[in-house]
């Protein structure tokens, strides 16, 4: 039988939901009351740590408490990703993910020690990270144009380094490939650095890389950039030309970074630190940081970041499938 609630036990239910609700509210209102750990899923040095440095940073004057970065690179970030979605959901450890970890690895990858689905909270995005197009000198194509009609004409003779089977610039050479017919052989390396020393060295003749990674080599003559892969020209190269501005228009790949929680962070813990980033990236002076580098700025809602993540797994879930990519 249906029984009604007594006057007495209404009150002690909208009394704890009311004390409950003040507990919330104050925790966000107090957040954070001690040091926060940003766990960077990779090592020291590549273009996902740096933005997370710059962002800690920033956090860091804003909260008055040390965040402090944490490295745990290894098997494309999922060592890192697997702790922060293990930590305690209480907005103390978070997880500086990037467009491979959050919405790559989970086509890539079958067994995943985490449900990638379920397992975090997306905050916001950082920045978007548009990759450069990047030839050794000694390549004789000064436009990508140029390489097209060199890499057609030597089939199979031409290879890409990439910083590992399934990352972002593995898949934007492959994309490249698709749109163009060309046939360039793919030589993975265990990260960034060797893949791009190997350029640097003639051993291979293309790299594609996130234009903060790359920048430096570009602006040092050591490597010359063909084109970029976002929608538009990246202001740290204003002279290189998108391949989507004539060449291969629609043409978009690209990497970001953003920041997200353990699921089951308190909504008003992850309201308070996007509300926070959105008025960082607001900033004159972190913008020009990323700009310089080779970022676009860009903070989101958490709901906006959730539907990118969403969007960009579909997206790179075809690529994978159509391409048959493997990390073997």
């Amino acid at each position: 039988m249906f029984k009604r609630r007594t006057p007495l036990a209404l009150t002690i239910t909208l009394a704890t939901s009311l004390v409950l609700a003040m507990t919330t509210s104050t925790i966000a209102q107090t957040f954070p009351a001690k040091p926060v750990t940003l766990v960077v899923p990779f090592p020291p040095g590549g273009g996902t740590d740096t933005g997370g440095r710059i962002i800690a940073e920033q956090l860091s004057k804003r909260w008055g408490q040390p965040v402090v970065v944490e490295n745990k690179g290894g098997a494309a970030g999922q060592i890192g990703a697997d702790a922060v979605a293990k930590a305690k959901p209480d907005g103390y450890t978070l997880l500086l993910g990037n467009i491979g970890t959050q919405a790559i690895n989970p086509s890539l990858y079958p067994k995943l020690p985490y449900n990638p689905d379920t397992a975090f909270a997306p905050i916001s995005l950082l920045a978007e990270l548009p990759l450069a197009m990047m030839v050794n000198p000694g390549v004789v194509a000064n436009t990508a144009t140029e390489f097209i009609a060199l890499a057609k004409s030597k089939p199979g003779q031409m290879s890409y380094s990439s910083a590992g089977a399934g990352g972002a610039p593995h898949l934007a050479a492959e994309m490249f490939k698709d749109r163009t017919g060309t046939f360039i052989l793919h030589v993975p390396y265990r990260g960034g650095g060797p893949a791009i020393a190997d350029l640097l060295a003639g051993h291979v003749q293309l790299s594609f890389m996130t234009v903060l990674e790359a920048s430096g080599h570009i602006k040092a003559g050591k490597l010359r950039a063909l084109a970029v892969t976002g929608d538009k020209r990246v202001a740290a190269l204003p002279d290189v030309p998108a391949l989507s501005e004539k060449l291969l228009p629609g043409f978009n790949a690209i990497s970001w970074l953003g920041l997200l929680a353990p699921a089951g962070t308190p909504k008003e813990i992850v309201d308070r630190i996007a509300a926070d980033v959105r008025t960082i990236l607001a900033d004159e002076a972190v913008k020009a940081r990323f700009v310089s580098l080779g970022g676009v700025p860009r903070a989101t809602t958490p709901q906006e970041f959730t539907q990118l993540i969403a969007d960009d797994k579909r997206r790179y879930a075809q690529v994978i499938r159509d391409r048959k990519i493997t990390t073997e």
